[in-house]
C-alpha cells in the first residue's frame, strides 16, 4: 500500500501568507492573526476544540472531520513546536497543546538541535536532525502503512516540496491578503508544474485548493 505525504488544511491569506513575522510565546503566528486563519475550522461542528453541540456542515466541516483519516505520523518544522530558536534552554517546554496534543501519533519535529523524545497522552514527539527525505523516511516508518501528514509551518512545507516529496495538499485560502509574513507562495499556479489543482469554493468564502501529484 502507497504511503502517502499529506499536507492537510493548511490555511494562508490570498497573497500566500501561512504565518507572521515575529513569532513569540505570546502570539504563536506572530502578526497574523489565528483567530481570523481558523475560524473556518472553528465555525464546524467537527472542530476538536467545540464544547457545545452546535457549528455548521457541510464542505469546511468535512476537511476538518478529516483531519485524522488514515494518519499514522506528523512531520513538523522547530517553529510549529514552539517559539524558541538554537540550543534548548531547558526541556520544561513540551509544546502548545497543553497534556493533550490534538495529533495522536508519532510526531517528527525537524531541529538541528538534539533533544530527547517525550510522550504526551497518546502523542510522542521526537527531536530530528536530518534531510527531509530522511525524516519522511523514519516518519513512513512509525505510521505502520498509513499516510504521513506534513503540519508545517510555511518553511518546512516549503523544503518538502522543493524535494519533491509532497504527494497531496490541501491550503485553505482567505479571502483577505496580511501584505507580509512567511508565504507559502506567490500563486498557487507555481506549483502547476507538478500538481493537478481543483479550486473549490465555501460558502464561509474560503477557497478549498485541493493539489495532487501528475
Amino acid at each position: 500500500m502507497v504511503q502517502l505525504l499529506r499536507v492537510m488544511n493548511f490555511t494562508v491569506s490570498s497573497d500566500g501568507v501561512g504565518a507572521g513575522e515575529e513569532q513569540s510565546l505570546e502570539r504563536p503566528f506572530g502578526s497574523a492573526d489565528p483567530g481570523k486563519m481558523f475560524a473556518w475550522a472553528a465555525a464546524t461542528a467537527s472542530w476538536p476544540l467545540r464544547t457545545d453541540g452546535g457549528g455548521s456542515r457541510g464542505l469546511d466541516d468535512y476537511f476538518t472531520r478529516d483531519f485524522a483519516r488514515n494518519i499514522g505520523a506528523e512531520i513538523m518544522g522547530r517553529n510549529k513546536f514552539g517559539p524558541q530558536r538554537g540550543p534548548w534552554q531547558d526541556h520544561e517546554w513540551r509544546g502548545w497543546w497543553g497534556e493533550e496534543p490534538p495529533f495522536h501519533t508519532p510526531v517528527f519535529v525537524m531541529t538541528h538541535h538534539a533533544r530527547p523524545s517525550f510522550t504526551l497522552s497518546d502523542t510522542t514527539f521526537h527531536f530530528v536532525d536530518g534531510d527531509p527525505a530522511t525524516v519522511l523516511e523514519r516518519a513512513r516508518e512509525a505510521a505502520r502503512g498509513k499516510d504521513v501528514r506534513l503540519g508545517g509551518g510555511v518553511s518546512t512545507i516549503r523544503q518538502f516540496l522543493d524535494a519533491d516529496l509532497v504527494d497531496t495538499m490541501h491550503v485553505a485560502v482567505l479571502p483577505e491578503t496580511f501584505g507580509s509574513g512567511l508565504r507559502l507562495w506567490d500563486s498557487p499556479d507555481e506549483l502547476l508544474d507538478r500538481f493537478h489543482l481543483e479550486v473549490v469554493p465555501s460558502p464561509s468564502g474560503v477557497a478549498h485548493h485541493l493539489f495532487w501529484r501528475k
